[in-house]
């Protein structure tokens, strides 16, 4: 059985950036994917969002590491001139009883230190995007939006360049914790290839199921998987926007909001339907609710503009009904035999991937140090 010091699995986003900040550490590490290229699963099936940091819990890590992940995005972008555009963001009331949830969603950005969201009448928002309807609005300043794809080819790169491997085509079956370190089943034989010290579980929807596949962790130590799919709808034609346009957040989302890619085009959603397992087929019939969505804040939205364009899948680690997750970033064991699960890492993961990075690397080495 051959052994390395560290093993990524999953070679998303937060995978390529993890695997790229353990290897700066001058750590040995392999990252383990079952697809054969980078980014098959969540991270290619999102709007590509850089988030602001406005809507989670003050404390949380998804708002501590939002914003960490924010500003190291925009410079990490910056400085490799990687395809972005900090282009703003209008989060509206269509209703005046949506306002006090406005002013709450300022309070709470305030909070988490996102400083620069301003408070617009009607009015003010018209002036920026005239085919808007809204009664208010908060313009967030720092929302931005990023070429996914380009932003995993460089973490890729420069994980490489600092001595990460990447094995394609393969898929962790089971795990078991030893003394001696993390017994790593890949196929279906049945037999571990691989021992590492550190293993890095950024499996993304199948994280959870990959912790109740290692022999050795408790049932507290796991996390019980929940899919919400979402669907996008792409216009046909010119958007009269050049900002994001959100609506107040609904229950399991952010609402069937409008997002553009670095090209102008813009998108609409993702909604929310609550699956079993992950499927990524668009029912065009689901695009009757999305007209009735957007004429909220865009009445003059044509008939037939929207086409089905793609879907994705949140790995939720929280069900309907229930009060939505957090990050679970679970570190347990020893210098010797260590693991770090990642559960939950939906929205703002793609945002948050350079600051959960560190976070991890910061755990890694207090396990070390256990």
């Amino acid at each position: 059985m051959d052994t390395v010091e560290c093993v990524v699995i999953g070679a998303g986003v937060v995978g390529l950036a993890t695997a790229r900040a353990l290897a700066l550490t001058g750590r040995e590490v392999v990252v383990l994917e079952a697809e054969d290229h980078i980014g098959s699963g969540v991270s290619s099936r999102n709007s590509e969002v850089i988030h602001a940091g406005i809507y989670y819990p003050q404390g949380s890590l998804k708002a501590r590491l939002c914003v960490q992940g924010r500003d190291a995005l925009y410079a990490y972008c910056t400085e490799r001139h990687l395809p972005h555009a900090r282009c703003g963001k209008l989060i509206v009331a269509t209703d005046a009883a949506q306002l006090p949830e406005l002013q709450r969603l300022q309070q709470a950005g305030m909070a988490n230190g996102v400083d620069d969201l301003a408070w617009l009448t009607a009015d003010q928002a018209q002036a920026l995007e005239p085919a808007l309807a809204c009664v208010g609005a908060l313009l967030s300043p720092s929302t931005g939006i990023v070429d996914s794809h380009a932003l995993m080819l460089s973490l890729q790169g420069e994980a490489e360049a600092a001595g990460a491997m990447i094995a394609f085509l393969t898929r962790v079956t089971a795990m078991e914790v030893r003394p001696e370190g993390v017994a790593i089943t890949t196929g279906e034989d049945g037999d571990p290839s691989l021992l590492a010290r550190l293993v890095v579980n950024c499996a993304g929807l199948s994280a959870p199921g990959l912790a109740a596949a290692t022999e050795g962790l408790s049932p507290t130590d796991q996390a019980t998987p929940h899919f919400a799919k979402g669907s996008y709808f792409t216009l046909t034609g010119r958007s009269p926007f050049s900002r994001l346009i959100y609506p107040t957040p609904e229950p399991g989302g952010l609402g069937v909001h409008l997002t553009l890619d670095l090209g102008g085009q813009a998108k609409f959603g993702p909604d929310v339907e609550w699956v079993d397992r992950p499927d990524y087929d668009v029912d065009p019939r689901r695009a009757e609710r999305f007209y009735g969505a957007v004429r909220r804040y865009w009445p003059d939205l044509p008939d037939g503009a929207l086409v089905p364009g793609y879907a994705g899948v949140r790995p939720k680690i929280s069900g309907p009904g229930q009060p939505a997750a957090d990050f679970r970033i679970h570190p347990l064991g020893t210098a010797r035999s260590g693991m770090i699960h990642l559960y939950g890492i939906e929205s703002p993961g793609l945002t948050a991937s350079l600051a959960i990075a560190d976070h991890v690397v910061d755990l890694a080495r207090g396990l070390a140090n256990a």
